[in-house]
């Protein structure tokens, strides 16, 4: 049974930084992506950032660029998500997901393989 656990977000000022974390147990193989997703109430959800542990490729959306950083420890079969200079539009539950398809694909359909429960990320003005 694969299972994602994220954990790190928390309540932080604007221009502040969190990471959060997702762990990933029961993965039999590193052919997928691992994306970061949020959602804010009355928004739409929105794909943020990926990462293809086999090969180290990555896509960030264009409101997180140069500004969050993603990484993947694959012996701690952990991805990462580094935060920086976090404005209050950032504030969101954010998700961790594993899939197959193109990124380009699943940042739209949110086609998910497997996918964790969330944790809150909360940026105050």
């Amino acid at each position: 049974e694969v299972q994602l656990v994220e954990s790190g977000g928390g309540l932080v000022q604007a221009g502040g930084s969190l990471r959060l974390s997702c762990k990933a147990s029961g993965l039999t193989s590193n052919d997928h992506f691992i994306g970061w997703f949020r959602q804010a109430p009355g928004k739409e959800r929105e794909g943020v950032s990926c990462i293809r542990p086999s090969d180290d490729y990555k896509y960030y959306s264009d409101s997180v660029r140069g500004r969050f950083t993603i990484s993947s420890d694959n012996a701690k079969n952990t991805v990462y998500l580094l935060m920086n200079n976090l404005k209050p539009e950032d504030t969101a539950v954010y998700y961790c997901a594993v899939f197959r398809d193109s990124w380009y694909r699943v940042r739209h359909t949110h086609e998910y393989d497997y996918r964790g429960q969330g944790t809150q990320v909360t940026v105050s003005s």
